[in-house]
This record gives C-alpha cells, structure tokens and sequence, in this order.
C-alpha cells in the first residue's frame, strides 16, 4: 500500500479546499480529484486548479462525465432556473442526483490502483442545503460498499472515507482553513455566477458562505455582483 496516499475531491468549493488543506497538514501524500460533470458554469472548476496549483499537488485529475445528458438539477440543466436563498425547505433541485456517489465511487477506483485506502470528502450535514448524498449515514454506507465491491474485500482491508468538515458549521470550517493558511480568495462556491464570474450573492450556498465569514468575523473574499 502507498504510504499516506490519499484521494481528495476537490471540486473548487470552499469545503473541499478545506478538507483538502486538512488531509495535507495531517500529512497525507494527495491526488486530487475533480470533475467537469456538465455544470452549468466553469468556475469552480478553474477555482479547483488555482486550489491544487497553491497546495503544490502534482496529481490533479479531471474527469469529464456528461450528467447534463438527463438532467435532473438547477445544475445540469438549462431548463430549471436557479432559486435564491430560503426559498426550499426540502430537497432544493441544486441538488444534482447521486453525483456523490458517483463522485465517490470514481475515487475508490483511482484509490484501489495507487494503492490508496483512504478518500477524502468535504460534505456537511450543518449547512448542506438539505442533499442526501451528504448525511453521515451516506458516507458510512458507501464506505462498507466501496470495501466489499473491490480487491479489499478479498485482501483483507478496506477504505475510509474520511469526512472531517461532516459536523462543523461553516464559520467553525473557515476558521480551520485559515489557520491551515488557506487563501480562500482562490474557491468558488455560488451556483449561479455572472459571465465575469462574480458570484450572484442570491442563490443557497452564496448566502451560507456570506454567513459564514461574517460570524467567523473573517473578511470575505468573494467578488459578488
């Protein structure tokens, strides 16, 4: 097995930009992972690279996957309208189905050909928006799942999925960043930003991230429109 190898999505977000800072302070030798899945904009994708190329990660894989293909999400299609904040108490349709899971389930793949057992994934069941591909028991499940469906079942081990930011709320992840010495300048979080890539200051994960860095008391970075 590889030594502290570790797989990290990294979507460009502030959360997996945290975890992936986390997993490197705690001396993990990190691949990231990203994906150009169909989403309605590049943004964070571009912000995922700034984030690897400010870490040094020197293996910083993107996968193209085509969930535009069916749909299903404010994110995967032209034809559902992005809401602003506060307007759904359920699942918002920002919520893109399974893309966890499928996210997941391309780490465990990479991770079972390094040599790796552990994946690292920056979900959050404090201010997650209500998607149910974030609630520990999710995580837990694939966890088992990923073990028995691959080599580990028959080797004797197994992969952790290790969520760190799953119980803190936003402001208490800002504050782990920053004291990792994180630039979060550098991540992208609104669902909907303008062709300049301004941030909306509309939708649901813009005003978490603005809550966010205001009770952390810490200045947010974030070019809104």
């Amino acid at each position: 097995m590889a030594d502290k190898t570790a797989v990290v999505l990294l979507s460009g977000g502030l959360d997996s930009a945290t975890v992936l800072a986390y997993a490197l302070s705690k001396g993990y030798k990190c691949k990231a992972l990203s994906f150009d899945y169909g989403q309605r904009h590049g943004v964070e994708l571009a912000s995922a690279r700034k984030v690897a190329a400010f870490f040094g990660i020197t293996e910083h894989v993107v996968i193209n996957i085509d969930l535009k293909k069916w749909g299903g999400s404010a994110l995967t299609s032209d034809s559902i309208a992005v809401p602003d904040a506060g307007q759904y108490k359920d699942i918002p349709p920002t919520y893109v189905p399974a893309r966890n899971m499928i996210f997941l389930s391309f780490a465990a793949a990479w991770a079972e050909v390094l040599g790796a057992r552990e994946i690292f994934i920056g979900v959050n069941s404090v201010d997650y928006s209500g998607y149910p591909d974030c609630r520990p028991q999710f995580i837990k499940a694939f966890e088992d799942c990923a073990s028995l469906g691959t080599k580990a079942a028959d080797e004797g081990w197994r992969f952790s999925v290790q969520a760190p930011l799953q119980h803190l709320t936003k402001p208490e992840i800002i504050k782990l960043g920053v004291s990792l010495g994180f630039d979060y300048s550098l991540t992208h979080s609104c669902y909907n930003p303008s062709a300049e890539g301004k941030a909306c200051g509309r939708c649901d994960s813009c005003m978490i991230r603005k809550r966010g860095f205001e009770e952390a008391g810490i200045k947010d970075p974030t070019l809104y429109c």
